[in-house]
């Protein structure tokens, strides 16, 4: 948290995004916000969580309470894909949907509870009828990863996983809505 790199960002005008995983500290996430936002512009930084579903539940509401209570302006942001990565024994690096649908749940799940806003979702995805990411409608599962398993990097969404987020995400901002009218 005291590195040169962390120091150069407070003069960054643009917007910044920090991923944060389990590890990170309420005490962690304040320092880094006060050194990249020293005049607490609303917009500027946005906490992007990576946590795997449980850890999420159990450690996101005590950063959002930190975050609220030294009256920082942040947008919280679910990044459900990059926790949910492994290896298979065929040696395929994919992700499971239901892992990933269930961080989303959780993220949502939170912020519901703890009254805050879930402000954005990032995904690792294509339109392309990939397999990569096992599970979901589309049936891919991990002997049929190899089909079309094209990835140069991460494990990506096809999509039709990518739609059946996507559906998941409008229902819950529908009944955010609900519950706030």
């Amino acid at each position: 948290l005291d590195s040169a790199h962390l120091e150069f960002t407070r003069g960054v005008g643009n917007p910044l995004g920090v991923k944060i995983s389990d590890k990170c500290t309420p005490q962690e996430l304040i320092t880094t916000i006060e050194t990249m936002n020293p005049q607490n512009i609303p917009g500027k930084i946005t906490i992007i969580v990576r946590m795997g579903a449980e850890k999420l539940r159990s450690n996101l509401p005590e950063l959002i309470n930190a975050v609220r209570s030294e009256g920082k302006h942040v947008v919280w942001v679910s990044d459900p894909c990059h926790g949910n990565t492994f290896q298979t024994e065929t040696g395929y690096k994919t992700r499971d949907f239901d892992a990933i649908r269930a961080e989303l749940r959780a993220f949502f799940d939170v912020h519901d509870q703890m009254g805050s806003h879930p402000g954005g979702v990032h995904l690792e995805m294509t339109g392309e009828d990939v397999t990569e990411c096992t599970g979901g409608e589309s049936g891919v599962n991990q002997d049929t990863l190899k089909e079309r398993y094209i990835t140069a990097c991460d494990p990506r969404l096809n999509g039709s996983q990518a739609l059946e987020l996507s559906f998941l995400i409008a229902d819950r901002m529908q009944k955010r809505r609900e519950m706030q009218a």
